[in-house]
């Protein structure tokens, strides 16, 4: 899903190739008879639809198995001990595994192609989740189901700096990251109402989840030609860009802002994927019900989405990220700890769950936006938009065993992880920070063009 002409980048080039406003190339082509704003609503009409919709249906098959849990789900299948946590753990051990492999091989056998076949692979997989009846098929079935979705994410985040330039990819990023927002309460609204069909052909409800909610990602064959056929309109000549190679992965992994914005990342994603897996549990240790801990687990989720499209807009109109990640990061803090030290008032304790879900996942847009954007070339960012992704989701490894049963109702472990995450993701921004401002004097020597800040 490239473009077949390239998108004017900061200063009117090629955001793609970041070609330099002095160049020839800037000057060869004129460009006064585009209209950028019509062009970008074209845009977002064509790129954004398809992508949010895909995410998600892969994010509520990733976490359907928190709500699932509440219904009998454990029970039934006989676990013991950690085996549920190991389950959720497994899907992060294949997800990481293949996040750089599967990027590339994105690019190598076109997104169009390959997106429409992981949506087919993981729905199906959900779907069987819904029949297993013992550990071992859970487990084997999580494990696949990383895989399934291991490019769907950083691909995503790939295909959308290649079409946008920085002043507008915050919003365009926040948009679809949220996503995973609208996935969260859409789950647990779908988890409210199919928890009603407890019983329906002597099934507990935890089964019709998994199989209903995988139906609904399966796509039909005439769906999968008509998402094939749109984006394969926007597709351009893969040969024009820069060669994939083992040596050019290397240098890509090789830059030291490569593994200090996989630590960005890290904190949010842990404390994240354990609000993610366990909110409908969090909640329902609170006192509430099944059905009504699904129903008060939708609200966590709205308050991200506008906070994460707020900080959008402001951050691009600024063209600032770090401010907005200070800001996000002492929300997460305080909030958390409030989480950790109030036990004997429940409205104080879910309005900081609130507020602890808000800023984790209003921040990973930023975080996500401030480092791809700030990469150069179609290889960096295929390996970091991958690597960073990969590597903070081995926080999701850390949050499924971060919230056992056994902590219940005050989860101090789960929390006082978050804390430490996120602390150390807050470190890692300010270290990024100092390498950019750093990087920004070399390029104002050489008369390049600044990384955003």
């Amino acid at each position: 899903m490239e473009p077949d002409s390239p998108v004017l980048g900061e200063k009117g080039v090629p955001a793609s190739e970041e070609v330099h406003q002095n160049s020839p190339a800037s000057t060869s082509i004129d460009y006064s008879g585009v209209d950028e704003k019509a062009l970008l609503r074209r845009m977002d009409l064509r790129i954004l639809p398809m992508i949010v919709i895909l995410y998600i249906f892969a994010f509520i098959d990733r976490v359907n198995i928190g709500n699932a849990q509440l219904f009998s789900l454990p029970k039934d299948l006989k676990l013991t001990g950690l085996q549920y946590n190991i389950a959720l753990c497994l899907f992060f051990v294949s997800y990481v595994t293949f996040e750089i492999p599967a990027n590339i091989l994105m690019k190598k056998v076109k997104p169009h192609i390959f997106m429409s076949g992981c949506a087919l692979f993981f729905g199906f997989l959900v779907i069987m989740e819904g029949l297993v009846s013992n550990f071992a098929g859970l487990a084997v079935l999580r494990f696949l189901l990383g895989a399934a979705e291991a490019g769907i994410f950083p691909g995503c985040f790939y295909l959308l700096s290649m079409w946008y330039k920085r002043s507008e990819a915050q919003k365009r990023f926040s948009f679809f990251t949220n996503a995973s927002t609208l996935g969260g309460a859409f789950g647990g609204l779908l988890a409210t109402s199919i928890g009603h069909m407890d019983g329906v052909r002597g099934w507990h409800a935890w089964r019709w989840i998994f199989i209903l909610e995988g139906l609904a990602t399966v796509l039909s064959e005439t769906e999968r030609a008509f998402i094939i056929n749109k984006l394969k309109e926007d597709q351009g000549d893969s040969e024009q860009h820069q060669p994939i190679t083992l040596k050019g992965v290397l240098t890509s992994l090789s830059d030291l802002k490569l593994i200090v914005a996989g630590l960005i990342y890290f904190g949010p994603t842990m404390a994240g994927y354990g609000l993610a897996y366990f909110i409908p549990t969090i909640v329902n240790s609170y006192g509430y019900s099944p059905i009504e801990s699904q129903l008060y687990s939708i609200p966590p989720w709205a308050a991200a989405l506008g906070f994460s499209m707020i900080c959008a807009f402001v951050s691009d109109k600024t063209k600032r990220r770090f401010p907005f990640l200070v800001f996000g990061f002492l929300i997460a803090i305080a909030s958390v700890v409030v989480l950790d030290q109030v036990h004997n008032n429940r409205s104080t304790r879910y309005a900081a769950l609130c507020l602890f879900t808000m800023s984790c996942f209003g921040t990973l847009p930023v975080i996500i936006c401030w480092f791809v954007m700030n990469q150069e070339g179609h290889l960096n960012r295929i390996v970091g938009s991958a690597w960073q992704i990969g590597f903070g989701n081995i926080g999701g490894i850390i949050a499924v065993f971060s919230f056992p049963a056994k902590d219940k109702p005050f989860y101090h472990l789960g929390y006082r992880l978050s804390i430490g995450m996120i602390c150390m993701s807050f470190a890692a921004s300010v270290l990024y920070l100092v390498l950019c401002m750093l990087e920004n004097k070399k390029r104002a020597r050489d008369g390049r063009r600044k990384l955003v800040l």
